[in-house]
């Protein structure tokens, strides 16, 4: 499994906007997969399976938990328990603070759970974050 891009679940069209502009104030240089609900992830990581044996997966999932048509913990779920999939890094990236389900995530396989920033420079040093700990080699 050959890592080549970000994977993002994100349903809301704001938000979208301002990751992906995030990510470019940052320098990234990785393009940059959206989806909008938990069905087009799962339906998203598989197509790429079935396109060659020598697949690009990405090199996260940075994924909403409160989606329509299937949730972010459903998805994870199912992400962890596939042996395809399982490798892959899964960023929790919402707006539920509630300890136990920060607890929850993490016990379904979560590698990274972030709350959303309210403000823009907060998104920014989380992209930084992420992109320092996901995408540069160590």
């Amino acid at each position: 499994m050959k890592p080549g891009f970000i994977l993002i679940a994100e349903d809301d069209t704001d938000d979208r906007f301002l990751i992906q502009t995030a990510f470019e104030e940052k320098g990234n240089t990785q393009p940059i997969q959206f989806v909008e609900n938990g069905v087009e992830l799962l339906s998203f990581l598989q197509s790429l399976s079935e396109t060659s044996p020598d697949v690009s997966y990405p090199h996260f999932i940075l994924l909403d938990l409160n989606m329509p048509k299937k949730d972010g913990r459903e998805v994870l779920k199912e992400i962890k328990q596939h042996d395809a999939y399982k490798q892959i890094p899964v960023i929790i990236f919402t707006t539920t603070q509630n300890e136990l389900e920060v607890k929850r995530c993490y016990e379904l396989g979560a590698d990274g759970y972030i709350v959303k920033p309210i403000s823009f420079d907060s998104l920014l040093q989380i992209v930084d974050d992420i992109t320092t700990k996901w995408l540069r080699p160590a």
